[in-house]
């Protein structure tokens, strides 16, 4: 009895080996959807509704670049990619600004809490002072989230026609790097620009974007223009190898995901 009972129970596990493979492929996919959620824009924390601004871009993004490329031809879709980046980027903003504003004020020394922050400055300044310094968030995030997406998916897109196969998650991740770090260097100007103008609170130091300028390289130098570049092109750099590594991955098993029960229609 006891002979039949444990092959009963080696045949059991043999004939279940195909679901146990499913079941550990399912794993990994779901890991990898994880890990994007969590780059992207679920992640509990101090930093969520940046998160979520950040699932938001992309949830614009997507979409409308695949409708823009069928729209241009196939020799101005760097146009296509660029007008995405800009588009996801201004739906961002919605969110991406209040938190910013609340951030910069406590890094300042301003407040101590989140809560408290958004509580003084809708009561003193109103709610456009959750926004102050929209006109420079969009002068530097629409020019970076479309320069970065561009640069990357036309590198992408050349290196993927000179190899002549598709790319793996490390290449992947090396252009995001790229892409990230050149990024960030060409649009730290108008990050220092940003961020002058996000923490003078109601001081209003400076009239405007064009009074900024002016100031900082009449009282700094330009030189001032260039503030935290090493460690803004180095984080940046880091993350978007993350970044774009996971989104391709991810990208890569939805469609593996969705591409299965269509396949299995066919052979019913």
């Amino acid at each position: 009895m006891k002979y039949v009972a444990k092959k009963k129970k080696r045949k059991t596990h043999d004939d279940g080996s195909d679901e146990g493979r499913n079941s550990r492929r399912n794993q990994k996919e779901n890991a990898a959807i994880k890990l994007l959620f969590l780059t992207c824009g679920f992640q509990p924390g101090n930093n969520f509704s940046m998160h979520r601004a950040s699932a938001l871009f992309v949830g614009v993004y997507e979409p409308t670049k695949q409708k823009l490329l069928k729209l241009f031809p196939e020799n101005l879709s760097a146009v296509a990619h660029l007008t995405a980046g800009a588009i996801g980027g201004i739906a961002a903003s919605l969110i991406r600004v209040p938190t910013e504003v609340v951030k910069q004020r406590m890094q300042t020394g301003q407040f101590t809490s989140a809560s408290n922050a958004v509580h003084v400055i809708a009561s003193k300044e109103g709610f456009k002072g959750l926004y102050a310094g929209y006109g420079s968030f969009l002068l530097r995030d629409l020019p970076f989230d479309a320069i970065q997406f561009c640069i990357y998916e036309q590198i992408r897109i050349g290196y993927k026609a000179a190899a002549r196969r598709d790319l793996n998650d490390p290449e992947n991740a090396i252009i995001g790097a790229f892409a990230g770090a050149l990024t960030g260097a060409i649009t730290t100007p108008l990050d220092v620009i940003k961020t002058r103008l996000m923490v003078q609170g109601s001081a209003n130091q400076y009239k405007g974007i064009f009074d900024c300028v002016q100031t900082i390289i009449r009282e700094e130098g330009p030189s001032a223009l260039l503030k935290g570049i090493q460690p803004r092109v180095l984080w940046i750099g880091i993350g978007g190898s993350i970044f774009f590594g996971v989104l391709e991955s991810t990208k890569r098993l939805l469609a593996e995901r969705r591409s299965k029960p269509t396949q299995q229609s066919k052979h019913d």
